[in-house]
């Protein structure tokens, strides 16, 4: 199942993309399956046929790992 996530990468936009498995420490790259940034809108940077694109650690800040929408949980207010 792959899960959302949010990459900040140093002096540029965050984008999100989509892994397979949540990073393991071991790891030397991040690999980002359908890229865009936060709004939906295609990266400047990468082609628009790109579909995966291959991230070294050394250029991440830090990783978000979005919530799925099944995960997600609605919280109303109801005024009786």
């Amino acid at each position: 199942m792959p899960h959302t996530v949010m990459v900040h990468i140093l002096n540029e936009d965050a984008i999100v993309g989509e892994v397979e498995q949540i990073p393991d420490p071991q790891d030397q790259v991040l690999v980002l399956h359908d890229v865009r940034y936060r709004d939906g809108r295609e990266v400047s940077y990468i082609l628009p046929e790109t579909r995966t694109v291959i991230y070294p650690w050394g250029r991440i800040h830090c990783v978000e790992i979005l919530p799925s929408e099944e995960e997600e949980e609605v919280v109303s207010f109801i005024r009786e």
